[in-house]
């Protein structure tokens, strides 16, 4: 077993709201400590598969206690969805989980450095065996990067006094732990400024999390690579917990559901425009009143999803 407990959230709407077809593929992009992969391999039939993804070693090595001829794990972000499943022969699938943002594990984790509640190394990157550490980006990033990162990313009113702190706290030692930046995070707020309802740290160590693990580009990538994936009738469902990510996925949803709303309102709609959606039957989900009261975790999470129309995919960009 985990050395950690994870409830999933949603744990009966997002299995439902993606699985349509028990004898059919399925991708969860973010596999975590596997509870929503656990409940998605319940509703599928002996036909049915699951190809899980993760980019954090530890849930790769935590997936090989799902001994289940159904199921495969991939060492790999969420985004390369696309181009992993073609190295193994699939190019379709009849549906895709996400599950956004930073698991219960790893914040619970003091080795990891996603939170401000335990003392341990400055690091946070969701992939240990690569890139470039918080502590390190703080060192090499400059006031103006920093500055913008924590405005952008924790939506920080004090973001240019915090980053000012960090480049005169480097000068004298380097900011190497959990604790050293959330004590100077702190110190930056002004007392009669902070939120009763949050550590005055709490918006710095969410973006500063976000630019390490380019978890917003990611995001727009993976939701591309799994509406290109997606068979007709196929479901993508995606869970976030903060507005970053839910204006991202909204937006998404809005634009292949209605491919009008990508045109200017002040201009003519070009001749020839193909008015029909990608996707069909979008829907939000929030969770019950009960589970927020059970599980803290859910309070904030947003379920989205819809249905895939035979409408062949054009990234926004090309269109």
């Amino acid at each position: 077993m985990s050395a950690f407990l994870h409830l999933p959230v949603l744990s009966q709407e997002a299995p439902e709201a993606l699985v349509r077809s028990p004898d059919g593929l399925y991708v969860d992009g973010t596999f975590g400590r596997g509870g929503h992969s656990r409940l998605i391999l319940k509703r599928l039939s002996e036909k049915g598969r699951l190809i899980a993804f993760d980019r954090d070693p530890q849930a790769v090595k935590a997936a090989a206690e799902i001994r289940d001829p159904r199921f495969q794990i991939i060492h790999a972000p969420f985004s390369s969805m696309k181009a992993s499943l073609s190295a193994i022969g699939i190019d379709a699938v009849d549906g895709v989980f996400l599950d956004i943002g930073v698991s219960s594990p790893q914040i619970d984790d003091p080795e990891r450095g996603f939170s401000f509640r335990f003392d341990g190394p400055l690091d946070m990157r969701m992939d240990t065996s690569s890139g470039e550490t918080a502590a390190e980006w703080l060192m090499r990033a400059g006031m103006d990067e920093i500055a913008r990162v924590i405005a952008d990313y924790g939506e920080e009113r004090f973001a240019r006094r915090i980053a000012g702190a960090i480049v005169a706290q480097r000068k004298i030692a380097p900011l190497a732990t959990t604790g050293a930046l959330a004590r100077l995070v702190e110190g930056a707020v002004p007392k009669n400024r902070r939120d009763s309802a949050q550590h005055p740290a709490t918006r710095t160590f969410q973006a500063i999390r976000i630019q390490i693990n380019h978890e917003l580009d990611e995001l727009r990538e993976a939701l591309d690579a799994a509406a290109s994936l997606l068979r007709p009738e196929g479901r993508l469902a995606v869970i976030s917990f903060h507005s970053l990510e839910d204006r991202i996925v909204k937006r998404f949803f809005d634009r292949a559901r209605h491919p009008e709303h990508a045109i200017d309102p002040r201009l003519p709609v070009p001749a020839g425009f193909n008015d029909e959606p990608w996707f069909r039957e979008v829907e939000r989900i929030l969770p019950s009143k009960r589970e927020a009261e059970e599980n803290p975790r859910a309070r904030s999470s947003v379920l989205r999803c819809g249905t895939r129309t035979a409408r062949s995919w054009e990234p926004e960009e090309t269109r």
